[in-house]
């Protein structure tokens, strides 16, 4: 790491981005194993259309850090290779994305609410993901982590590779300065998002959002990734 960018009274640069698309669900509805699912070939075209517009933008990391789950590992390992740099990743578990329960066990008329619920407006703390892990549970083990991690004094630009709900607590923290949960924050499959920070707890930037180096426009999107996981399962119930 150059020493000289570390300077008092400067911020620093976070490069928070979502793991590439996976396909969490086969033809017929049937869910895959969460925790183990890999990059689908958009994904991996994803990943390393990142790891090129980080290298044109000559943008170096003094560290990487994963949740631990094999869609972040890789997303993390492609993007480094095609920005042409070599770095050991960190891995953060409790960075992990929010954790659903049993699908079959949710009520048909809650499943809707199930899927969504947790990505809608400002976001209640009880409000469980997919019978799981309540938004405020996420939050009690996230905004420790991203307090860790500003502690740290031996960098001064970190590429954070984790997910879409753990994005948006990390988001709405940077945004409001508060405990709160902005549902709305659409992070697509492998976008970017560019946060500096400073040393005060609420000294936080938030340079750009969701950006997408295959189709930063995002002409075609209308829908959210869990209203067409939504869709997806709904063919198998």
């Amino acid at each position: 790491m150059n020493e000289q960018r570390l300077q008092p009274g400067l911020r620093r640069r976070v490069y928070l981005m979502r793991h590439g698309s996976v396909t969490y669900f086969d033809d017929s509805g049937k869910p895959f194993l969460p925790e183990t699912v890999p990059l689908n070939p958009a994904g991996q075209a994803q990943a390393d259309a990142a790891g090129l517009a980080f290298r044109e933008a000559g943008v170096r990391f003094d560290r990487v850090i994963v949740s631990g789950l094999p869609r972040t590992v890789e997303t993390a390992n492609r993007v480094l290779a095609a920005s042409g740099q070599e770095i050991a990743l960190d891995t953060w578990p409790d960075l992990h994305e929010i954790r659903g329960g049993r699908l079959s066990t949710i009520p048909t008329q809650e499943l809707r609410r199930a899927f969504t619920g947790a990505f809608e407006g400002v976001v209640e703390e009880d409000q469980r993901f997919l019978g799981g892990e309540s938004v405020g549970e996420m939050m009690d083990r996230v905004h420790p982590a991203i307090a860790r991690l500003r502690a740290l004094p031996d960098w001064d630009t970190v590429l954070l590779v984790l997910h879409g709900g753990v994005n948006c607590a990390i988001l709405s923290l940077a945004l409001t300065g508060q405990r709160l949960f902005l549902g709305g924050l659409s992070q697509a499959a492998g976008c970017i998002n560019a946060l500096d920070v400073g040393n005060d707890p609420t000294d936080w930037v938030v340079r750009f959002v969701n950006y997408v180096p295959p189709g930063p426009l995002q002409p075609e999107a209308r829908s959210t990734t869990m209203e067409q996981l939504f869709e997806q399962y709904r063919k198998g119930r």
